[in-house]
């Protein structure tokens, strides 16, 4: 898709309502790693029609469009984006019958809609406790957790809790799928090849004692707690790779000697090599700097072939 020319940005607006669309708009504020530059149009999406009715209209424009959640495990280029930029604010939680949530893609898994079913007594998202990532982010990446003793190198996956999901496909129809659809794996799903997006999901969850649930999610924090950082001090985008056979990238990154590396304002975690850190007005460029470094440097004296797991998302 080539570069939108000012009349299709101007026509794109028009159509969204020239109240609701905001240009130039800064995005690092709206990324957990703090990093980004703007987008040329922005636009929030707050019920499924917006944001199908938003990406239909950019399609039909050739205007290139990308739906941002929480901001998390991706990385916007220092240029910024080109084309429009939805933010999904489809926030909707709703409960069918006594086991099953239907949740916008645009609902926060760990603040909102962790609370909502736990508070019920209904376990399975409960696992995901701390993850900063919407639903739909959650769908797109087959969220996942290791879990910590006693259930030790047991990794939870959100497919499956997932019962099916409301789309809008690549070629333009909105429709229900199930989970199979998805063709869910490791740090994947059907999502990364298919230009679909997710509207809403259906989660089918156990019922469960609510004191037990908060256990699990209480042991889940420390454990995480102690191995990651606090967003708040040091902005990042989680695990910048993918584990390889069964090998975790931190491992190997900090065998190489390479945890705690700074270059400019980004750095690798001095508690966990696979995750770079904002240390403050870090760069896009610097933070690219890291991720080639610690690929090159695995590669040269392991002979191991990093891939990222974060999206590199606009101009760098």
């Amino acid at each position: 898709m080539t570069e939108p020319t000012a009349t299709t940005l101007v026509e794109l607006a028009r159509r969204l309502g020239p109240d609701r669309v905001e240009r130039d708009v800064a995005l690092a504020p709206y990324t957990t790693f703090r990093i980004g530059g703007p987008a040329d149009l922005f636009y929030r999406a707050r019920t499924t029609e917006e944001l199908a009715g938003a990406i239909l209209a950019a399609r039909e424009l050739g205007v290139p469009v990308f739906v941002l959640g929480t901001g998390a495990n991706i990385l916007v280029g220092d240029r910024g984006v080109r084309g429009l930029v939805v933010r999904n604010e489809v926030r909707f939680i709703e409960f069918p019958d006594e086991i099953r949530v239907r949740a916008g893609s645009g609902v926060v898994v760990f603040h909102d809609l962790i609370e909502a079913t736990v508070s019920r007594g209904l376990g399975g998202l409960h696992h995901f406790v701390g993850i900063p990532s919407t639903v739909g982010g959650a769908m797109w990446q087959n969220l996942h957790f290791l879990s910590p003793p006693p259930e030790r190198e047991r990794t939870v996956f959100i497919e499956e809790v997932v019962e099916s999901a409301e789309i809008l496909t690549e070629e333009g129809v909105v429709q229900t799928v199930d989970r199979d659809y998805f063709r869910f794996g490791y740090d994947y799903s059907i999502l990364h090849d298919r230009d679909d997006v997710v509207l809403s999901v259906t989660f089918r969850l156990d019922p469960t004692p609510e004191a037990e649930l908060r256990e699990v999610m209480r042991e889940n924090l420390k454990w995480r707690d102690e191995r990651h950082p606090d967003l708040w001090l040091y902005p990042c985008a989680g695990s910048i790779f993918q584990k390889i056979d069964g090998v975790g990238a931190g491992r190997l990154i900090d065998q190489c000697g390479l945890k705690g590396h700074v270059h400019g304002k980004a750095g690798i975690f001095h508690k966990h090599a696979n995750i770079i850190v904002n240390l403050g007005g870090a760069t896009a460029a610097e933070v690219v700097h890291l991720i080639d470094l610690a690929r090159e440097t695995v590669r040269r004296e392991t002979g191991y072939e990093l891939k990222p797991e974060i999206g590199l998302i606009g101009e760098f």
